[in-house]
C-alpha cells in the first residue's frame, strides 16, 4: 500500500499521518507540502514526519505527475485554508484548493491511482436557514475558500470511474488539539481567549450555527475514504462529515469553553449585525455509510485538550491573534520578510 499525503504539513496532517501509520503499520507513506507553516509546532517532543516513508516539499501548482506512480491513494488536504486568507489572496486560493487538486485528481487517474479523498467543506452551504442541510441541499458559498471547494467537487465528480473512486468529505468546521496547532478556528480562538484574558468576547449576536468536527475524527473519516468501496457510496461521494451532535450555536460555544477554563466571562454583542455564515448540517449518510468510523470526540473532551496544550506551551499573550498561531500572520510575515511573493511561491 503507497499513499500520498498532499498538504500534509498543516493543521489536520499530523493527525492523518498518525492515523494511517497506525492503521497501515507497512505501507509506504509519502507526504507532499510545500511548508508554509512546517516549523509551528506546538506539543510534540518530534516532527509528526517521522512517521512517513518519506517527506517531500513542493508546490501543488507545480506538481510533478512522477510522484503518483505505484500509489493506490492520494488524500489531497493542501488547501489556504480560512476566510481571511482566501479574501486576501483569492486567486491563489482557486489555484491551490481547486485548479490544483483537480489536475492532479487527472494525472491521478492517469496513473493508475485507485483512490482520491477531497478535503471538502460544509462551508459551501454558506447561509442556511431552516433545516440541517443534507448533501442534496442547494450549495450557497459565501467566500472563497468555499467557492473553490464547490469548484474542486464539480469538476472532480466527472473524473470517478469503476477504477478510480473519488470521496469528498464535506467537514464542519475543525478544532482540537494537533501538533500544529491554529487558534484561527472558532473553539480554539475561544479556548485561547479564554486562557490569555479570561474573558470571551463574541462579535457576532452568538446565534449563528457552527457544526464542529476534531481534528483527529478528520483524520479517522479520512482513514475510512480512503478504504471506501463503490458499494458503499459509489464512484464519486459527496458526504457530510462530522456528528449530528455537534451542531452548536456560537454562543453555545463560548458558554461550554467558559465552564471549562476557571473564571472565564462570555460577552455577546447583542448590537451585531446578522452573521450571514449560519448553517446546520445533517450528517445522516455519513452515519449510515461509516459507522465504525463515527467522531469519538466530544466537545466538552476536545476543549479539555485545547486548554491543556495551551496551558502546556505556556500560552500568556494576549496578542495571540497577532501570533504563530494564526495562519494568514504566519504567511504576511513570511512576505514582509521577503521569503514569499504576491503569489505565495517561495523566492530562492
Amino acid at each position: 500500500m503507497k499513499i500520498l499525503i498532499i498538504g500534509n504539513m498543516g493543521y489536520v496532517g499530523p493527525g492523518v499521518v498518525a492515523q494511517l501509520r497506525s492503521t497501515y503499520p507497512d505501507a509506504e507513506l509519502v507526504g507532499f507540502d510545500i511548508g508554509y507553516f512546517a516549523n509551528r509546532l506546538t506539543g510534540t517532543e518530534f516532527i509528526p514526519e517521522v512517521k512517513l516513508s518519506q517527506q517531500i516539499f513542493g508546490d501543488v501548482r507545480h506538481f510533478p505527475a512522477e510522484l503518483l506512480d505505484g500509489v493506490d491513494a492520494v488524500v489531497y488536504l493542501a488547501a489556504i485554508s480560512n476566510d481571511p486568507m482566501g479574501a486576501k489572496y483569492e486567486e491563489v486560493t482557486l489555484d491551490v484548493n481547486y485548479r490544483s487538486c483537480v489536475r492532479i485528481a487527472r494525472q491521478a487517474r492517469e496513473a493508475g491511482v485507485k483512490s482520491f479523498v477531497f478535503a471538502s467543506s460544509c462551508s459551501m452551504y454558506g447561509s442556511a436557514d431552516g433545516e440541517a442541510k443534507t448533501e442534496n441541499d442547494s450549495l450557497n458559498p459565501l467566500t472563497a475558500y468555499a467557492r473553490s471547494k464547490v469548484f474542486a467537487e464539480q469538476e472532480l465528480e466527472p473524473l470517478a470511474t469503476d477504477g478510480f473512486t473519488v470521496t469528498s468529505l464535506r467537514f464542519a468546521t475543525a478544532c482540537g488539539k494537533s501538533n500544529r496547532l491554529r487558534l484561527d478556528l472558532v473553539l480554539n480562538d475561544f479556548v485561547a481567549g479564554a486562557v490569555v484574558a479570561k474573558e470571551i468576547n463574541i462579535l457576532s449576536d452568538g446565534t449563528p450555527w457552527r457544526p464542529l468536527i476534531n481534528v483527529l475524527d478528520m483524520a479517522r473519516a479520512i482513514e475510512w475514504a480512503i478504504g471506501r468501496d463503490q458499494t458503499n457510496g459509489g464512484q464519486f461521494l459527496a458526504v457530510n462529515t462530522g456528528s449530528n451532535q455537534w451542531n452548536y450555536q456560537v454562543k453555545e460555544l463560548a458558554e461550554a469553553v467558559g465552564e471549562i477554563v476557571p473564571g472565564c466571562k462570555v460577552t455577546v454583542n447583542q448590537d451585531a449585525p446578522p452573521d450571514k455564515r449560519s448553517y446546520k448540517v445533517n450528517f445522516d449518510l455519513y452515519e449510515q455509510l461509516a459507522p465504525d468510523h463515527q467522531p469519538i470526540y466530544d466537545l466538552k473532551t476536545s476543549i479539555e485538550e485545547i486548554y491543556k496544550s495551551l496551558s502546556e506551551i505556556g500560552l500568556k499573550d494576549p496578542k495571540f491573534r497577532e501570533s504563530k498561531y494564526m495562519r494568514l500572520k504566519v504567511l504576511a510575515g513570511l512576505q514582509e520578510n521577503g521569503h514569499l511573493d504576491d503569489n505565495l511561491s517561495w523566492t530562492w
